[in-house]
């Protein structure tokens, strides 16, 4: 099939998703957390998946392509990208079949968007295969997936970052020099709308339940910095400052080494319900730090400089983050919201209301991976792994590069435009789906132009000025 035709029909999938429902996302990424005390769920039936369904994304443009549009795509090292790939087969391969959405209305509610059950048919098949390498790895995503062309609605390029986990000196008990804690989920947190028995979610509403039942807006920021949580026993450990317990929010990890050398992971568990504010960008608004500079070293270079500054430009973002204890080792990569541990350069975080956890994604871009001022070929399958509520759209996507000062260096310096395509199995063809999703209604035929009325003006006979619309389409005769 030529490349025009594949368009052609490219461009009706793109009109078709205008038809689909509506989606309901500082950076919330990990794994599944303790739900509050909710009523139990009602019992639904046994979801058995037929043939994966259309592919919908809601406000999304969708264009299916072949593999020799996407730029390098043969120079990629696919046999990395492949053992990313099996790393989420295996929980994706044994989940069950009536697994819930992210945005279900019940915890219990099956996932039925196709690409599900249909990644689930091809996760099989790459078990069954076994680590493979170079051209064999290549021929594996060739035969099992199709990549289509993705991006919002209206927009020809998607947008990157990149995230890492901090490795950080701390403390279990405050000292003159750690002082600041990290603070668990308090028990008061809760999320009203989250389905029951579902996990505490990354985003959405949260209020505070006080001692007479009454829910309340949760503390914010600056109301916590001042001690909101004190004398709760919810430290977890102290660092420094502030800045490195705003860092780890934003990067929804982090690895505390502690005073007897002990390596303490911590991992998100919550936030307060307030929407995350970019200090960033607050930062460049008010021309402290010129756009171009920006990265989260000179952020917490900035803040350490100006300690009573950087308290007010900090409140701006009234976002909170939580954690939890995940581990005391140190020698291992974090585990993403899927559930399975990340892979520096090969996973990355996306919109889970839209995208399925093990979903590849091809994507090209100029990034500043040598420098600062570098724009480097940047064409590589990522797997979809993680997620965050910063992350929010159908080609957007955070590129995890690592633990440690050097990833946080690389890390910090993206924020480009790119393109995506998203590996779609074939299970799902979109060039099929696009056919039978039906076309907006057509348009209905303008009504036909009133004659002119005639008028008795002072004894004698004029003709009625003709309305701004009749002299507008006049004038394009």
């Amino acid at each position: 099939m030529s490349a025009v035709r594949l368009r052609q029909l490219g461009l009706s999938m793109m009109l078709a998703v205008l038809l689909g429902t509506s989606a309901p996302a500082e950076v919330a990424r990990r794994g599944p957390a303790i739900s509050p005390r909710q009523a139990a769920p009602p019992k639904t039936e046994v979801f058995q998946p037929e043939e994966p369904g259309p592919l919908r994304i809601p406000d999304s443009a969708l264009e299916p392509i072949e593999f020799s549009d996407l730029p390098n795509w043969a120079d990629d090292d696919h046999a990395s990208a492949f053992a990313t790939f099996l790393a989420s087969c295996r929980p994706i391969a044994n989940a069950s079949a009536n697994q819930s959405a992210p945005n279900a209305a019940s915890a219990n509610a099956p996932d039925a968007r196709p690409v599900r059950p249909a990644l689930r048919a091809v996760c099989r098949r790459a078990l069954a295969a076994g680590p493979l390498r170079g051209d064999k790895a290549r021929q594996f995503f060739e035969e099992n997936f199709r990549p289509v062309r993705i991006a919002r609605l209206g927009e020809s390029a998607g947008f990157v970052t990149g995230y890492y986990e901090p490795i950080i000196e701390g403390s279990r008990f405050p000292t003159g020099i750690f002082k600041v804690p990290i603070y668990r989920r308090p028990p008061d947190l809760v999320a009203p709308d989250a389905p029951p028995g579902a996990s505490f979610p990354n985003r959405g509403r949260v209020v505070r339940i006080t001692s007479t039942g009454e829910s309340v807006p949760y503390y914010d920021r600056g109301e916590i910095e001042d001690g909101a949580l004190d004398g709760q026993h919810l430290e977890i450990c102290w660092v420094r400052d502030p800045a490195e317990v705003l860092t780890i929010q934003i990067q929804g990890s982090a690895r505390v080494r502690l005073e007897d050398g002990t390596m303490l992971r911590i991992n998100y568990d919550g936030h307060n319900g307030y929407p995350y504010t970019a200090v960033g960008r607050a930062l460049i608004d008010r021309n402290i730090i010129p756009r171009e500079e920006m990265s989260m070293a000179r952020i917490r270079e900035w803040m350490a400089a100006n300690p009573q500054e950087a308290k007010e430009v900090r409140r701006q973002n009234r976002s909170y983050v939580f954690f939890r204890v995940v581990g005391l080792t140190g020698d291992r990569e974090p585990v993403g919201g899927q559930g399975v541990p990340l892979t520096p350069g090969r996973s990355i975080a996306v919109d889970r209301a839209l995208h399925v956890y093990g979903t590849p994604f091809f994507i090209e871009a100029e990034l500043p991976l040598e420098g600062a001022r570098s724009a480097d070929p940047f064409h590589r399958t990522m797997i979809a792994q993680d997620t965050g509520s910063a992350i929010v759209g159908p080609a957007r996507a955070d590129l995890y590069f690592g633990a440690g000062d050097d990833a946080g260096r690389v890390a910090g310096r993206i924020r480009q435009p790119g393109r995506f395509a998203m590996l779609v199995p074939r299970e799902i063809d979109p060039v099929v789906a696009g056919a039978r999703m039906p076309l907006p209604q057509a348009r209905p035929a303008p009504e036909p132009e009133k004659p002119a009325k005639a008028l008795r003006h002072r004894g004698r006979k004029a003709l009625r000025k003709p309305s701004r619309h009749v002299r507008r389409q006049r004038a394009y005769r």
